[in-house]
């Protein structure tokens, strides 16, 4: 990772500095293996969960790390440079922490956040479905409330985490409102009639667990219902804005993996008498890369900043989103192709990173989506615009 980082504190800097010999030490020599035998490692989220490492960007009062965000994402990124599928896993578990953190009373927050917050507890993050992938006003599980308890009926696709999560943040329909009729639930994974299908098989990050999870007449309190009945689809959307924040940090992570590989190996290897990082044509490849990792890096840390300032960063989210996870396609590829032939084995990490990216482009919204965000907010004023007596400059 790079030697010079401008870190808020000390203490943030330390923090960075505990991740990356966290990672070295106890990921590095496990994601191989866990990977080719496609084993979900939940002892490793327990290791950083004990490091304080689940909870950072919520508040040290609930148990989590009182971390800015932009300092939370940097962490996620020394996470991802060795092990994507747990960094991932540490942005999902975040994310599933949000609604109540967000949204929850303080009674609902004092009683369930510390353990959510405190690494024992893995979570899950439910909205998705079968039919509705992009369009979460589409869905059609259903919560409908008998007395005390909600009944659920339906199911959730692509949960990553599912089957192994403690506890699931669920998005059920409670009307037919389709803006205002959904609503978010906290579901123990204990709950009778919550199950989960066999694991997706996918090309990258098999070492992180994806199912399918059902709701059959699965009986969830009241007091469960994170926020107001009808208030789930603008707790989701908030939720995701600042998941793509996560992932576009990992994707950041994934490329400067595979491109610390792709230096080290040019240093090494020799034809025509020096190493092939003094070709030019080679150089030009691994300084585009270069460029392009520190692009991700300034454009996600950009929008963490507003999101710390309490501004809205919608649309900086679905930037940084866009431009980390299409860079780190291309990083990945490249690192592959500096490898040569070795880059296509599984010999070298590379060619595990160059599938692992491409999901990155589409969870979390597909890309094509996050350019739907962006277009559909160019009529509003740039964040950067001068106002002066009352005009844009």
């Amino acid at each position: 990772m790079p030697a010079t980082r401008t870190m808020q504190s000390p203490e943030a800097a330390d923090l960075i500095d505990l991740t990356r010999a966290l990672a070295v030490k106890e990921l590095a020599p496990r994601a191989a293996q866990a990977e080719a035998d496609e084993r979900f490692p939940r002892e490793v989220f327990r290791t950083l969960g004990r490091a304080g490492l689940l909870g950072l960007p919520y508040p040290e009062e609930y148990g989590g790390g009182g971390q800015p965000y932009e300092v939370y994402l940097q962490t996620l990124e020394e996470l991802a440079a060795v092990w994507s599928s747990v960094a991932v896993g540490v942005s999902v578990h975040s994310l599933s922490c949000f609604g109540l953190a967000a949204y929850g009373t303080a009674a609902q927050k004092k009683e369930w956040l510390p353990d959510m917050l405190g690494g024992e507890l893995l979570g899950a993050y439910c909205l998705s479905e079968p039919h509705a992938g992009s369009d979460p006003a589409a869905m059609r599980t259903r919560a409908v409330r008998e007395g005390d308890h909600y009944v659920l009926h339906g199911a959730k696709a692509w949960t990553t985490h599912g089957g192994h999560a403690d506890f699931y943040t669920v998005m059920a329909r409670t009307s037919d409102d389709r803006s205002h009729g959904i609503s978010c639930f906290l579901i123990p994974a204990d709950t009778p009639g919550l199950t989960a299908d066999a694991p997706e098989r996918k090309m990258g990050l098999t070492g992180s667990a994806t199912a399918t999870m059902h709701l059959d007449g699965v009986r969830v309190p009241v007091h469960r219902r994170i926020g107001k009945e009808g208030q789930g689809l603008r707790i989701a959307l908030a939720s995701l804005d600042s998941g793509r924040l996560g992932i576009a940090a990992v994707a950041t992570g994934l490329a400067q993996g595979a491109f610390d590989h792709a230096v080290r190996y040019a240093k090494e290897r020799e034809t025509f008498g020096k190493p092939i990082i003094e070709h030019q044509g080679l150089a030009f490849v691994l300084a585009d890369m270069a460029a392009a990792i520190e692009s991700a890096r300034a454009t996600t840390l950009s929008a963490a900043r507003l999101k710390d300032q309490g501004l809205p960063f919608t649309r900086e989210a679905s930037i940084a989103k866009l431009v980390a996870t299409d860079n780190a396609m291309k990083v990945t590829t490249d690192a592959v192709q500096v490898l040569g032939g070795y880059g296509y084995t599984r010999d070298f990490p590379v060619e595990r990173h160059m599938r692992e990216a491409k999901v990155m482009q589409i969870f979390e919204g597909t890309n094509q989506i996050q350019r739907m965000v962006i277009s559909r907010q160019l009529d509003q004023p740039a964040r950067g615009a001068i106002t002066v007596l009352g005009k844009e400059n």
